[in-house]
């Protein structure tokens, strides 16, 4: 069993998509990044690799590289996946908590679970994704930006 840990934080800003979990949610700001910045989709990522002991986002998304420029999260999940094959582990499970004031989380989360699941060829009740507000308190409660942490528990395919 290997264990890894995930962070992602992006600012919301205006004139940008708001994507999470690769559900975009109706919303007068969206989350700005060299990607299509899901903050939830890189946490995973980054709890992936930490697991795996691969490095971080930036080693092998450079935000310096412009193939990765608007890039679709669940396709960078799917190369995450596609390591975590080639290392001979699979997922155990994984739980993250989305930070925002607002939107509201729980209408799209059963969507982003399904999506995640189905990238990562696991069953959904291997995913939980939980969402919570900081009750108005720092950059999340003021609505600065959104951020999601995250831990995943690989298994041996050996």
């Amino acid at each position: 069993m290997r264990i890894g840990i995930g962070y992602d934080v992006h600012k919301l800003v205006k004139n940008r998509d708001l994507i999470i979990g690769g559900v975009k949610i109706e919303h007068e700001t969206g989350l700005l990044g060299h990607s299509d910045a899901d903050v939830l989709t890189h946490a995973i990522i980054d709890a992936i690799f930490g697991a795996l002991a691969v490095g971080d986002l930036g080693s092998h998304f450079p935000d310096t590289d412009p193939k990765f420029k608007g890039a679709d999260s669940l396709k960078l999940l799917k190369y995450t996946y596609d390591l975590m094959i080639e290392k001979n582990y699979k997922i155990g499970n994984i739980d993250c908590s989305i930070i925002a004031q607002a939107p509201k989380m729980a209408p799209h989360l059963e969507n982003m679970r399904k999506n995640i699941a189905d990238i990562l060829n696991t069953d959904i009740s291997n995913i939980s994704i939980k969402a919570t507000t900081e009750e108005g308190l720092g950059f999340t409660g003021s609505k600065e930006g959104i951020a999601t942490k995250c831990v995943c528990l690989l298994l041996s395919n050996h």
